[in-house]
């Protein structure tokens, strides 16, 4: 019976897999920070999410209109960095940021990089004996992120990153430009264009322990959001809560949000054939270093040059160096679309 509870609230709590994807740049194209939306100018128009496929949790709109309301959201990411950049366009019959609290559009993030789930807020925590800023030290955005984006940003920090961290939302792991022409009250198009850093840990005491979200081609992550629009100052009631998720409070249990995939980079951009490889020394009292063939395209012939002397035709050859020294270490490959090598300077270095 306890197996069977157990599964059944996993299954009830699971992030849902839509299909939603984060389009990855190249190295040479990443975006401008800059409020423009001339660098996404290539993101496929099948990846963008539009207001069509968000709900509004709070009854009073059953579908979306886009005269009132209309958000589209590119995300993207590029291969090396820890990072999801963000490109945030909306048109609002109203926008509504001449406060200083919460009472303000925002663009409400989400983001659980290890899919780990679980609370993100002290109200949720599976403790409730806890004290409670005991509870929202521990848990308040340390496994995954909340970021409360004002949608502009006037006289207020860009965003409340919504947990006991702050330093997250300043650089260098989260920056952001706006582009507008607009007032309070008044309706128009903004475009917002930023970039955060997904952690799998990140407490209050700053940067020192916390732990980036490693991301990788492939990888599923944990990242929903909401669109708040208030549509009148003083009235709450005219407030629409678009939701990307089935689950109204994905803001403080990410195990309530949805799920996207980091693509692949599209084959436009990849090389027919380049040379790449790594290497980790495996035992530093024998010197041996084991290499691994990381090159792109069909290869037919590797050719190594390990910088002593010695050489090796294997895909991902184990080597044994007799003397210690600092060596460059050449990969030649060849295919049906030509030969290309990569040599390092230097980086393999034994004792």
């Amino acid at each position: 019976m306890t197996a069977l509870c157990i599964a059944i609230t996993q299954s009830a709590y699971a992030q849902e897999d839509r299909g939603f994807k984060v389009y990855q740049f190249p190295a040479n194209m990443i975006p401008r920070i800059d409020g423009k939306a001339d660098d996404w100018a290539t993101f496929p128009k099948e990846y963008i999410v539009g207001t069509d496929q968000l709900r509004d949790d709070s009854g009073r709109y059953p579908k979306a209109d886009s005269n009132n309301l209309d958000v589209k959201v590119r995300v993207a990411w590029v291969a090396g960095l820890n990072r999801l950049y963000f490109l945030y366009e909306a048109y609002d019959n109203y926008w509504d940021f001449a406060l200083p609290g919460l009472h303000h559009d925002t663009f409400e993030i989400v983001v659980d990089g290890d899919l780990s789930g679980g609370p993100l807020t002290a109200e949720l925590h599976p403790n409730q004996d806890l004290p409670l800023m005991e509870r929202y030290f521990s848990s308040h955005g340390v496994h995954a992120q909340n970021y409360h984006i004002f949608m502009p940003a006037e006289g207020k920090d860009w965003a409340l990153a919504w947990g006991s961290q702050p330093w997250i939302k300043r650089l260098p792991y989260a920056n952001i430009a706006y582009s507008y022409d607009f007032r309070p009250g008044q309706p128009g198009k903004l475009t917002a264009e930023f970039w955060i850093t997904p952690f799998d840990y990140a407490r209050a005491e700053g940067p020192a322990r916390a732990v980036e979200s490693v991301l990788t081609e492939g990888k599923k992550i944990g990242l929903t959001w909401a669109v708040i629009d208030y549509d009148d100052e003083r009235d709450e009631s005219k407030k629409g809560f678009w939701n990307l998720s089935k689950n109204h409070k994905m803001y403080g249990n990410s195990s309530l949000g949805t799920v996207f995939t980091l693509l692949p980079l599209a084959e436009r951009y990849r090389p027919k054939l380049a040379a790449q490889w790594s290497f980790q020394v495996t035992d530093m009292a024998r010197r041996q270093v084991t290499f691994t063939d990381e090159s792109r395209g069909p290869i037919k012939r590797w050719h190594w040059d390990f910088g002593d002397g010695t050489t090796s035709t294997e895909k991902s050859p184990v080597h044994r160096y007799k003397d210690a020294g600092k060596y460059i270490v050449v990969l030649n490959v060849e295919g049906p679309a030509g030969k290309a090598r990569m040599a390092k300077v230097w980086d393999v270095a034994v004792r």
